[in-house]
């Protein structure tokens, strides 16, 4: 029986232990043997200098995130901060090309390829004005405009149109359109110069949430196309640059664009023709247009009375303007902007006091008037300014005919102003103040007084409190 119970207990007859039990049951050994067992090191100065499991130091912790939570975190860091990021490795690029909603693009290969939409899957507002240009890119001839920037060759003529001559074709822009509008789809901001009707419907069919639009090199057949955007509230339309390019918009544009675009709030219209009815139209249409911007227009005689079917226009800017209605009309026709509440005019030639007349009289209604750099503003012009009986904020610049009893004469019959800058009006003499003008300027809310650089009431106006309605008596100690 002895021997049969040891033959039983023998050793030989167990059965051998699994790998599984042996890496649950008796972990501690082999949790040795994997942390300190040294690799063949790559130096042979210190062969312990790497191990099998690298320390925790070395390891990118980012690993261990989502790409939804890296997303979040790369976008709360300032603005300048991202293109560094984007250096860290090849997932932080493509993380911050997602964040990227804006672009400007320089290479039309760059679109055509495909390649804008790997690297931008997220673009809202795209710029293509650039990128639209033929211009040599090692050039050290910089053309520059307030509308565009490019590189010239030093073989160009000065009596010849540069963009028009360096622009690529129109079947290029519309197939980039075309891609575009693919790879796009949520596209809200687009600027592009000679595209055609083709081009612009892919646009308007494809990216429905389509809602500013910048051309440039437009016309009247052009303008269908944007008349399917029925989502437009922005809209500038560069018809002619002198010495750029040339093109027309007439009252058959400016239609087809006030009957398609209904919801606009914001319109600019530069080198532009059209007259009376095409300013009527875009009245009558589209209700809800609050800002018109009328640059360099090329308009007939009469369109100023157009105004006054734009019930709830709230600001008026008149830019680079060489005359501004020539033939204004007689008064009963012209009307009012009931809703007008700002006038800017910046870089206009006031020549004729028939079409001051008639500008002021239209916008009767206005409570603020900027007038900056403004060639032919004297005090017979300045006059005419009487009958806006609201305002409060009058901002002179560069107003250089202008003089102290023009200006007195008309802001001191204005018994609601409440703001007043005069700046660089070398005609407006601090001797000639009289003291009903010095207590005006007492009781305003703002004066910003530097007509002169030599200006002694400019320098003696600081740290008196003069100009802040209640900033002298009121103080807090």
């Amino acid at each position: 029986m002895s021997a049969l119970a040891e033959k039983a207990d023998s050793p030989l007859k167990k059965k051998p232990p699994s790998w599984s039990d042996i890496w649950l049951k008796n972990t501690k050994p082999l949790k040795h043997v994997v942390f300190t067992m040294p690799l063949q090191s790559v130096s042979p100065k210190d062969p312990k200098s790497q191990t099998l499991i690298p320390t925790f130091a070395n390891i990118d912790r980012t690993l261990l995130l989502s790409d939804e939570l890296l997303l979040q975190i790369l976008s709360k860091l300032p603005h300048l901060q991202r293109n560094p990021n984007s250096l860290v490795c090849k997932r932080w690029l493509n993380l911050q090309g997602r964040l990227i909603r804006s672009l400007k693009i320089l290479d039309w290969d760059f679109l055509e390829s495909g390649r804008l939409f790997t690297r931008f899957p997220n673009l809202t507002h795209v710029d293509l004005l650039n990128g639209c240009l033929l211009s040599p890119r090692d050039s050290g001839i910089l053309l520059t405009h307030r509308l565009v920037s490019m590189q010239m060759g030093s073989g160009f003529c000065s009596n010849r149109k540069f963009l028009e001559e360096d622009l690529l074709p129109v079947e290029v822009v519309d197939k980039g359109l075309q891609a575009l509008a693919n790879g796009c789809p949520n596209l809200r901001r687009l600027v592009v110069i000679n595209a055609s009707e083709l081009g612009l419907l892919t646009v308007a069919e494809e990216c429905l949430t389509l809602q500013e639009l910048e051309l440039h090199k437009c016309n009247d057949n052009v303008l269908r196309g944007i008349a399917a955007c029925e989502n437009l509230q922005i809209v500038k339309l560069v018809a002619n640059v002198d010495g750029l390019y040339s093109s027309s918009v007439t009252d058959i544009g400016l239609t087809i664009l006030a009957q398609g675009c209904k919801r606009l709030v914001r319109l600019e219209l530069s080198g532009c023709d059209g007259s009376f009815d095409g300013i009527k139209a875009i009245g009558q249409c589209c209700l809800m247009l609050e800002e018109l911007t009328i640059c360099d227009h090329k308009m007939d005689d009469g369109w100023l009375a157009g105004l006054s079917y734009c019930e709830n226009l709230k600001t008026l800017k008149l830019l680079s303007c060489k005359r501004i209605d020539r033939s204004p009309g007689r008064d009963e026709y012209l009307g009012f902007c009931p809703a007008l509440e700002r006038l800017h005019l910046q870089k206009c030639q006031l020549r004729s006091k028939k079409s001051v007349r008639a500008l002021f009289r239209v916008c009767g209604a206005v409570r603020e008037i900027v007038i900056q750099d403004c060639w032919g503003l004297d005090n017979d012009m300045f006059r005419f300014a009487s009958v806006c009986r609201r305002v409060k904020l009058l901002s002179l610049e560069g107003c250089s005919l202008l003089t102290t009893e023009g200006l007195e004469a008309v802001i001191l019959s204005w018994q609601d102003l409440e703001n007043l800058i005069v700046v660089s009006c070398k005609n407006i003499n601090e001797s000639d103040i009289s003291p009903a003008l010095a207590t005006l300027f007492s009781i305003l809310k703002e004066l910003r007084w530097r007509p002169d650089a030599k200006s002694p009431l400019a320098w003696s106006l600081v740290g008196t409190g003069m100009g802040k309605k209640g900033g002298r008596f009121f103080k807090r100690t």
